[in-house]
């Protein structure tokens, strides 16, 4: 009986081993991630991200108290795995039916404005003078989901913690903007229900940016503004493919030594949204997902925080925030004439 046990203790030594080694840097993210959820819940505005939050929590901890060496292969993983599991389960909350109810025109007025954005940014940034990565995660952020995108894209892009953080600074700021400001324009702009749900969420960084904007101007707005923003997910899956496969290409069109991996993860959130479209799935297992997947996206950004230092984000000057308002800019005033060439 004691030789069995010995024999069961072996064969599990290593995987105890290796949960000793990541959980003091895991408990620091999941405290970090799970308070910040706790505090959107206690406070009720839904408009905070708790991502945006996460990842400013690790930075104060970071750089005013630092973090123990114990807690490195913890971070490191919370950042590589979980973040990546996170976008995953974000899949369960689109399905093709959703996409196809925005129309024709409505589709075009998302993709376009995305593609265009995109490019745009990814111009200017080489005109103004930042660094590939930077621009790279900035323009993804801007033209398709805000935070989740920047983390998404850096599987294919590759930069620095300091390149991720600024990037989520710049969505963040300027799509709090947007939501602010966005309400007052509709009568102005003379947009009804529909085209001010569509033009919102084709044109806002953050998910809940979007939801606080458009349902200020009513539930339809608010269902349209939905729609629109979930198709713009999406397209997130297409983007992260074609950047793994040519960001990093040399002038010649060969990848580099640095290469970097394809983000199989991407294709794992594309199946989680074929399985939302084909199988009904309870909505309360969808809610749990929902929360976990936000969860997982939190942590990987407290994770984030931790690993990056306030004195590099200044040294990298006021042109990446430049650039992120430039692509605000340019993404509204693109999709609202989307929205009008369309006809919505």
């Amino acid at each position: 009986m004691l030789s069995h046990i010995a024999q069961t203790k072996r064969v599990f030594q290593p995987f105890s081993g290796l949960a000793d080694g990541i959980a003091p840097g895991l408990l620091i993210c999941g405290l970090i991630a799970g308070g910040c959820l706790v505090f959107r819940t206690l406070t009720g505005w839904q408009a905070v991200s708790p991502l945006i939050l996460a990842i400013i929590c690790g930075m104060l901890v970071r750089n005013l108290s630092g973090v123990p060496k114990a807690a490195t292969a913890g971070i490191g993983f919370s950042l590589r795995r979980l973040l990546r599991l996170g976008i995953v389960l974000l899949g369960l909350q689109i399905t093709a039916s959703q996409v196809v109810a925005l129309g024709a025109p409505g589709l075009v007025t998302v993709v376009a404005t995305l593609a265009a954005t995109f490019l745009a940014i990814t111009m200017v940034g080489r005109w103004l003078g930042v660094d590939r990565q930077t621009t790279g995660l900035i323009a993804a952020g801007t033209s398709v989901c805000g935070a989740s995108a920047v983390i998404a894209a850096n599987a294919a892009i590759r930069g620095r913690e300091e390149d991720v953080a600024y990037a989520v600074a710049c969505v963040t700021i300027f799509g709090s903007i947007s939501m602010l400001v966005y309400p007052l324009l509709a009568a102005p702009l003379g947009l009804d229900a529909m085209a001010y749900g569509v033009w919102t969420g084709a044109t806002v960084h953050e998910v809940a940016q979007v939801v606080a904007a458009t349902f200020q101007a009513g539930h339809a707005a608010g269902e349209f503004g939905t729609i629109s923003k979930l198709a713009r997910v999406v397209l997130l899956a297409p983007l992260v493919m074609i950047l793994g496969l040519t960001a990093f290409r040399t002038a010649r069109g060969e990848h580099s030594a640095g290469a970097a991996p394809f983000p199989w993860f991407v294709l794992g959130f594309i199946a989680m949204a074929a399985l939302n479209s084909v199988v009904d799935i309870p909505k309360a297992l969808e809610g749990l997902a929902a929360l976990a997947s936000t969860f997982l996206l939190a942590t990987g950004l407290a994770a984030m925080g931790l690993q990056t230092d306030i004195r590099a984000l200044k040294a990298k000057g006021l042109r990446p925030l430049a650039l992120g308002a430039f692509g605000w800019l340019f993404i509204s005033v693109f999709g609202y004439l989307m929205v009008r060439l369309t006809g919505l």
